[in-house]
């Protein structure tokens, strides 16, 4: 075999840039991901200035059970055409259009609610917007696996992920910042015109190749290809129980502490200023240079190593928080819990997904990963609702060291995971 060309292998890396997709896709991130903080993190530092029952500030974590349960109705957006007009623009750029400005007017729903004096009506409004969220997740995910070809998929999601990060720090700290200016109303308005601008991106990309394979077969058949045997394959692996149970109980420690971080740090005295420089620059740096070093870690010792070495970091790391609550109220060791949260869960992120990726079938790729990533959400979109009732009982210290232990029996399914059915480590390569 001849030798490589050394020139087309510097070449590889220009092409990918210079690849107008790919930047889509990072865009297809930015607007993924601001839609998270408005049901998430910023809205309940919202609700805990206007002073909400801890108990209620924890149940909003169910406002989010979309993302653990749209594999739901993801077959009917995977199948059926968009309504009306809307199909002439493909069937994911179509759905993508028809959603996109809904999510926009729920968003300003939202900006125009006043938890304070009627919660109901705000939590409503935050639920609306995490499932068009969650609908806006399932057809950008089609869209990314349907548009690049396999080798060309770590470029992709790496594009997203960065897209994703951005999104966050604007709609977390930067609408956190910008309340102290122009209030709450004025920064979550503005979050609402930002994913006002998300149509636009959607009708610039390309509409993906139309699958053949569907074709032709009536609806009962297509929700057999789409739900029953991806989901039958997986259950009809060896040590299939084992390996749901540790998926859906890896981010319960992570989901239990990270639902009353905003409550935490109203009742330790911060400031919207404070908060907003925590969870700023540094923190995204951190979270990307996370991800980076776990993905590196996963090149380097294999997905199951990196697996459980990460997941030992993300479950340490939670012991910041012990030390938070007896730090009297100190910016830097605020700044510091945020940074190294951030570090490590960038790290366990970067394992636990490729994990994940590896779990599906080639031929239930989408599907699959849906079903997996939802049930991977459950804990914070279950147990994590909560939390609330468990911080009021105990007190802040007690429950931050709750979270520390809640993470344990994820660690010892992982334990039996990597003795009796390894990742396969093709993954990695």
């Amino acid at each position: 075999m001849p030798p490589a060309d050394p020139s087309a292998r510097d070449s590889a890396p220009r092409a990918v840039l210079a690849d107008r997709r790919l930047w889509m896709m990072g865009t297809y991130g930015f607007f993924s991901g601001l839609p998270l903080p408005l049901s998430g993190f910023t809205f309940r530092l919202w609700l805990s200035e206007g002073g909400v029952s801890l108990a209620l500030i924890g149940l909003t974590a169910n406002v989010g059970l979309a993302y653990s349960l749209k594999f739901l109705w993801a077959p009917l957006l995977d199948q059926a055409r968009p309504p009306g007009p809307l199909g002439r623009l493909g069937r994911r750029r179509g759905w993508l259009v028809a959603i996109q400005p809904a999510l926009a007017l729920a968003a300003l729903l939202l900006a125009l609610s006043h938890p304070n004096t009627a919660p109901a009506g705000a939590i409503a409004a935050a639920g609306l917007v995490a499932f068009l969220s969650a609908s806006q997740d399932i057809v950008i995910d089609a869209w990314r696996i349907e548009t690049f070809p396999p080798r060309a998929q770590g470029a992709a999601m790496a594009a997203y992920v960065w897209g994703y990060r951005v999104a966050l720090l604007v709609s977390g700290a930067g609408a956190i910042a910008g309340a102290s200016w122009i209030g709450w109303h004025g920064a979550l308005a503005a979050m609402a015109a930002l994913l006002a601008l998300a149509p636009l991106n959607t009708l610039l990309a390309p509409e993906p190749m139309a699958r053949m394979q569907a074709a032709g077969l009536r609806l009962g058949a297509r929700l057999r290809v789409a739900v029953i045997e991806p989901l039958r394959e997986i259950l009809a692996r060896p040590g299939a129980p084992t390996i749901l149970g540790f998926v859906a109980l890896f981010k319960l420690g992570e989901a239990m502490a990270g639902v009353m971080t905003a409550p935490f740090y109203t009742h330790l005295g911060f400031n919207r200023a404070a908060i907003a420089v925590a969870n700023g620059p540094l923190s995204l740096g951190c979270a990307l240079g996370g991800t980076a070093l776990g993905g590196w870690l996963v090149a380097r010792i294999g997905v199951g190593r990196a697996l459980l070495a990460t997941g030992w970091v993300q479950t340490l790391t939670m012991g910041m928080y012990l030390v938070l609550a007896a730090s009297a109220g100190r910016a830097h060791v605020l700044v510091a819990t945020v940074a190294v949260e951030s570090l490590a869960e960038g790290m366990a992120d970067a394992a636990f997904i490729t994990y994940l990726s590896g779990l599906c079938s080639p031929g239930y790729t989408a599907t699959q990963y849906a079903l997996l990533s939802s049930l991977a959400a459950i804990a914070l979109r279950t147990v994590g609702g909560l939390s609330g009732f468990l911080a009021a009982a105990t007190g802040w210290t007690t429950f931050y060291a709750l979270a520390m232990f809640a993470a344990l029996p994820a660690m010892g399914l992982m334990l039996r995971l990597l003795h009796r059915y390894p990742p396969a480590e093709r993954v990695a390569e």
